[in-house]
């Protein structure tokens, strides 16, 4: 599967918007703070990377402690076992990525896939060398994922969960 590529991630969201009790100004500097050690150009490295390899109209977001500073399962503070411990969780939202997955790769094909990271490699052949990428850019591994908007609103919005919006799709549906 070939991915058409964007020159540049469109704009981050306004940073006041609020999502899962924090602005995407907080999440942001904790993002760039804990995986980057506050390096502004890594980020946007980070972001334009994803931005070139994905659909038109692909939202990507992160999840969890590298967005909360904290695990969700236990409150652990990011990198907890030691220094590059925590990885980052990336979910790219939108129907046209979820092709760029095997069948073996989705939980709800179609719908929601698993992530593609140390454990499943292999899940999301077109995703490799960009997982790659960002993992050498992190400095940690980086798990990437597919979804519908709507898992991720009900994840989001309906159960609180906070996410960090890198760009917003036009049309991620």
């Amino acid at each position: 599967m070939v991915l058409e590529s964007t020159p540049l991630p469109p704009a981050e969201p306004d940073p006041q918007r609020e999502q899962g009790g924090l602005t995407e100004a907080q999440k942001r500097e904790t993002f760039i703070r804990l995986v980057f050690k506050g390096d502004e150009e890594r980020y946007e490295a980070f972001r334009r990377a994803i931005a070139e390899v994905v659909p038109p109209g692909t939202r990507a977001i992160v999840r969890g402690s590298a967005v909360t500073g904290v695990r969700w399962k236990d409150q652990a503070a990011f990198d907890a076992d030691g220094p590059g411990t925590s990885d980052v969780d990336l979910t790219l939202v939108g129907a046209d990525v979820l092709g760029a997955f095997t069948l073996t790769g989705q939980y709800v094909p179609g719908v929601h896939t698993r992530p593609m990271g140390e454990d499943d490699p292999d899940i999301a052949p077109a995703l490799a060398d960009l997982r790659e990428h960002l993992t050498r850019l992190a400095g940690r591994p980086v798990n990437v994922q597919a979804s519908r908007d709507w898992v991720i609103a009900l994840r989001g919005e309906l159960i609180g969960q906070p996410y960090l919006t890198l760009f917003d799709g036009a049309d991620a549906e």
